[in-house]
């Protein structure tokens, strides 16, 4: 079974209320976390939640000159891998990983983590997913 059809199986298979209803779950974990973060551990924390939280959308930007050539809702192509890259749940999943194990302990780098996935989550919850070559939401 191919990949695509193994991923269009698997969506099938949980309803789209669940499927955002866990992600909406999960935004509402990690923006806590994030927050607490930022609580205990001071502004700089806190900036990072945010700036984290925030920074994913900023790949738009690496398509801004041809935004005048694509239809409404789709992501010119030049900025389709940025996008991708910075909402894959892997990504900061791996890094908290990553964290917890290695010899760092700055507090802001894991809420800054936290930030990003919370805006991971709640772009799923929301119904935005990654984004085929064209640009399109991948359904």
């Amino acid at each position: 079974m191919s990949t695509v059809t193994a991923h269009a199986v698997r969506k099938h298979l949980v309803p789209v209320a669940v499927r955002r209803g866990a992600w909406g779950a999960n935004a509402l974990f990690w923006t806590a976390f994030a927050v607490l973060e930022g609580v205990n551990h001071g502004w700089l924390a806190a900036l990072l939640a945010v700036a984290f939280f925030i920074a994913p959308d900023l790949t738009f930007l690496a398509g801004m000159r041809d935004a005048h050539t694509v239809e409404r809702g789709q992501l010119p192509a030049r900025a389709v891998p940025y996008y991708n890259a910075a909402h894959r749940a892997l990504v900061p999943l791996a890094l908290i990983a990553l964290y917890t194990v290695a010899p760092i302990t700055w507090a802001p780098i894991f809420a800054g983590l936290c930030g990003w996935l919370a805006h991971i989550s709640f772009d799923r919850a929301l119904g935005y997913g990654l984004r085929t070559k064209d640009g399109f939401q991948r359904r």
